[in-house]
């Protein structure tokens, strides 16, 4: 009977070892686990914040590109406009610049803003002056001196106004 209860201790003995080190490694593998998934949250992280900073760097490229521009844009929108008394050749020849300038934005995804008509709103718009209209609602602008221009959510230039009372 000693014999038989030595054995039984001994294998209560072993399970026990035997439970402790499987405790042991299953936390052990809980602790790998984690540190796995971690590594994995931070290389994902890692990945999404690269890609943004290559976006914002290309925008932010492509905005001081197109600001060094807008003076151009600026004049040659003042040419236009101007009631010369110029050939309906060199018309046609200044409408196409006008055109190839227009689809140059475009493709660069710069939209122009601050039209008559338009809302103001201070986000886009800087108001130098105000004005009665009676064909306008209040805070419209009534008078462009400059348009505005942004690319997606960025402002590149706001757009100089003359806004109604």
């Amino acid at each position: 009977m000693a014999n038989e209860e030595e054995v039984k201790t001994e294998e209560t003995v072993e399970e026990a070892v035997t439970e402790t080190e499987a405790d042991k490694l299953k936390k052990e593998l809980d602790t790998q686990k984690d540190q796995f998934l971690r590594l994995a949250a931070e290389y994902d992280n890692y990945r999404k914040r690269t890609e943004k900073e290559k976006l914002a760097t290309y925008d932010n490229a492509t905005a001081a590109t197109v600001e060094a521009f807008l003076p151009v844009a600026d004049n040659f929108a003042l040419a236009m406009a101007s009631n010369a008394d110029i050939s309906d050749d060199f018309r046609k020849g200044l409408d196409m610049i006008q055109k190839q300038l227009e689809n140059a934005f475009e493709k660069l995804n710069v939209q122009s803003f601050g039209e008559r008509g338009e809302k103001f709103d201070p986000e886009l718009h800087n108001a130098i002056s105000r004005t009665d209209d009676e064909e306008l609602e209040d805070d419209c602008i009534a008078l462009v001196y400059q348009k505005g221009y942004k690319i997606g959510d960025r402002i590149i230039r706001h757009a100089m106004v003359q806004i109604t009372n």
